[in-house]
């Protein structure tokens, strides 16, 4: 089984093949480049220096979010793209799901987080048991504090990871019960978004390109700020 997984729904853009339970290939850039310059050359790379046949990939694992507007947008098309010129079906791997993925086999809890600006992260609580990842609670778009505060609520260690934590790293590192992932693991990783759609598939979860959706947990920045000026304008 062939999977070619990407995942630009952050500030890395990442792209990677598993075959038969190994990473053959995984090439990741955090560079101030946009998605949409990245993403298409690190596919092609990949594909040229180990000499693969798209036509015999078996399916497409694309991170859905939740994540950066722009990135999950370019993730999308350039998934429904590589799906629907090939005929490959689809698996949509939840952003924070690959990304507690990379903290594997743990008692603590597992949180990761996403920046979300305006000292909001996108997050969720994960935990093993009997060599599963179980989510805790829902995705969500919280304030900061609130996350310390639901973490602080289940009296055991938590680890941290995401590009959140370099942003509010000064506020988690007041609570001893807190620790971070190390480096390697702390950021998303397109090798973990094709390792969980192993998971999704055994369960069933493929789609056709056209049926990817994608996961918003709050409106874009452009949005609200115009959705304001309208209030704004009214109250005039």
């Amino acid at each position: 089984m062939k999977i070619l997984a990407i995942d630009t729904t952050g500030q890395t853009a990442s792209a990677a093949l598993l075959e038969n339970d190994v990473i053959v290939a995984e090439y990741s850039i955090h560079y101030k480049m946009t998605h949409s310059q990245t993403i298409l050359p690190m596919i092609d790379e990949i594909n040229h220096k180990i000499e693969l046949d798209l036509s015999t990939v078996d399916y497409i694992a694309c991170s859905c979010g939740p994540g950066s507007f722009t990135g999950l947008r370019i993730g999308a098309a350039t998934a429904k793209g590589l799906a629907l010129g090939g005929n490959i079906d689809v698996v949509a791997v939840p952003t924070l799901d690959a990304l507690a993925y990379n903290v594997f086999d743990t008692d603590a809890i597992i949180c990761p987080i996403m920046d979300a600006r305006r000292q909001q992260v996108y997050t969720a609580f994960y935990q093993w048991r009997e060599n599963e990842l179980n989510r805790l609670t829902q995705y969500s778009a919280l304030a900061i504090e609130e996350v310390i505060q639901q973490a602080k609520s289940y009296q055991n260690k938590v680890i941290f990871l995401g590009d959140g934590v370099v942003v509010h790293k000064e506020l988690l590192l007041r609570e001893n019960n807190f620790c971070f992932a190390p480096i390697h693991s702390n950021l998303q990783r397109a090798a973990s978004v094709a390792a969980f759609a192993v998971k999704l598939i055994e369960k069933g979860k493929v789609i056709k390109g056209s049926e990817l959706e994608l996961i918003y947990l709050r409106k874009p920045q452009a949005e609200r700020e115009r959705e304001q000026k309208f209030k704004e304008a009214e109250k005039c």
